[in-house]
């Protein structure tokens, strides 16, 4: 009687195990949506063709231009309110400066740099803002 009872034990394992499995294939369904956010990334890249970067890969803050103002390679000197922009594209990071509210975006001369690990974005653009936002002068 002890190995009828072993028996029946031992099916019922395989069956719960079996249930695991279809278990663990619903959480992989349900970080498939998670990779959903990944594929929104791939979809991204088309954005970049007609924008400079997508959502994701910019930083933006306001500042203030201290004295002598963000010397940019298309204008030359932009002074006054400004908003700075951090932008990463196949692992370039450009830093540009817009007049605020305006439409223009302006390259800060000699703020270009290759990245390799995109997450340094922020740290970038953290060091941007630092050294051109001066409120006081």
């Amino acid at each position: 009687m002890s190995d009828p009872a072993t028996t029946p034990a031992a099916p019922t394992e395989p069956t719960t195990p079996s249930a695991t499995p279809a278990a663990a294939e619903a959480p992989v369904a349900a970080e498939a949506p998670a990779a959903g956010e990944a594929p929104a990334a791939g979809e991204a890249p088309a954005a970049d063709a007609e924008k400079p970067a997508a959502a994701g890969d910019s930083k933006t803050t306001d500042i203030v231009a201290g004295q002598g103002g963000v010397m940019t390679d298309e204008v030359g000197v932009v002074t006054g309110d400004l908003t700075l922009r951090s932008e990463l594209t196949a692992g370039n990071v450009v830093v540009r400066v817009q007049y605020k509210d305006a439409d223009e975006w302006y390259a800060v001369t000699g703020a270009k740099a290759v990245l390799k690990d995109p997450a340094d974005l922020e740290a970038v653009h953290a060091i941007a803002v630092g050294i051109l936002n001066r409120p006081e002068g």
